[in-house]
């Protein structure tokens, strides 16, 4: 379907380029380094938080020492004073400090090591950082002088978009010109030559007129032939939609004497989303698809004759073909579409504008 693969393609580039002519490679490169700096910031923090845990650590195992040291005195207290049990008792206590002491110790010195890792990734994304800014700030300054240098040469040589307008409004000025004064010569000589006089000049026995009107028809034939093979697939469209819908499901009884064949149900391999350009997604059986390559057809040919009339019937004829066969989407549901196809109110002109542009 030349017409409306062809009109897909048109509105991806123009999508692309909007988005191309969007892009700032300054704001790109500020928004690199501010990603850089919350990364730096981040590993600080964890920093931070790993030396925190760290201290807390250190602290009880300050306060459990100081515990072991107190019991030990106790067990030897007791010793001096022939308390043997109360000394046993106190060296308990002490040993079981000790384990807890001993465990502490192993996580401190891990808390220690992850610390002097993060030091040194975050030496690393600063010195990284670092390098950045200053390459950051000379593409800046590489880009508005690149910018700023091209722009003048173009306003210097006419090819910035202002100065192009100003030579095209020059050179169609000069053209018409130059056409008017051919046309003042031609009349002249025309005149002087006395055939403006002629009573039979673009009379019945024009041959050329004659073979210039009979060319015109040609083009109206064809056009009528295609509208007539779309109305036929058309027609038919409908026509199978229904009985896509009617058609019994698997659940209904089928008669006993004879196996009934499987209902067709409308699944992704039978359906297609086309997108009428402005009006929104339908979602059509694939039974349509004669009809629309018919329409194509027809409007390929209303295109390449600039018959404006059979156009503007085709568009009629496919919005009515769609809406009619098949159902509309909600706009809020995100659909990739199979076919993008001309609006009812698209004109020729704006048919042709868009496909020069691909």
């Amino acid at each position: 379907m030349s017409v409306f693969k062809r009109l897909s393609q048109v509105f991806q580039q123009k999508t692309n380029a909007a988005l191309n002519k969007v892009e700032d490679p300054t704001q790109a490169l500020d928004l690199s380094y501010q990603k850089m700096m919350e990364n730096l910031q981040q590993v600080r923090r964890s920093i931070a938080d790993v030396l925190t845990s760290q201290k807390r650590l250190e602290a009880q195992k300050a306060q459990l020492q100081s515990q072991y040291d107190k019991l030990q005195g106790q067990a030897r207290q007791a010793l001096q004073q022939g308390q043997d049990d109360l000394a046993r008792t106190a060296v308990e206590r002490s040993q079981g400090v000790k384990g807890q002491i001993d465990a502490l110790a192993p996580q401190i010195d891990q808390l220690r090591t992850q610390e002097e890792a993060l030091e040194d990734t975050g030496r690393k994304l600063q010195a990284k950082l670092e390098v950045f800014r200053t390459q950051r700030e000379t593409m800046k300054a590489q880009y508005t002088a690149a910018k700023a240098s091209t722009e003048a040469v173009e306003n210097l040589s006419g090819l910035s978009e202002h100065m192009t307008d100003v030579n095209m409004m020059m050179d169609r000025a000069q053209d018409k010109i130059t056409q008017l004064q051919a046309r003042a010569a031609a009349v002249g000589e025309l005149s002087d030559s006395g055939v403006l006089d002629s009573l039979t000049m673009g009379g019945s026995t024009d041959d050329i007129e004659a073979q210039l009107k009979s060319g015109q028809t040609q083009p109206s034939v064809e056009y009528e032939l295609e509208a007539m093979k779309a109305e036929l697939n058309a027609g038919k469209a409908p026509q199978a939609a229904a009985e896509i819908a009617a058609a019994p499901t698997p659940t209904q009884a089928a008669p006993a004497a004879t196996p009934a064949a499987p209902a067709p149900t409308a699944t992704a391999g039978n359906t297609m989303v086309i997108r009428i350009a402005g009006e929104g997604l339908y979602r059509v059986p694939t039974s349509i698809k004669p009809a629309l390559d018919a329409l194509d057809s027809a409007m390929d040919t209303a295109i390449e004759h600039n018959e404006a009339k059979s156009f503007a019937t085709c568009t009629a004829q496919l919005a009515s073909l769609i809406s009619t066969s098949g159902t509309k989407l909600d706009e809020n549901e995100i659909v990739k579409s199979d076919l993008v196809v001309p609006s009812q109110d698209m004109t020729i002109e704006e048919a042709k504008q868009l496909l020069a542009g691909d």
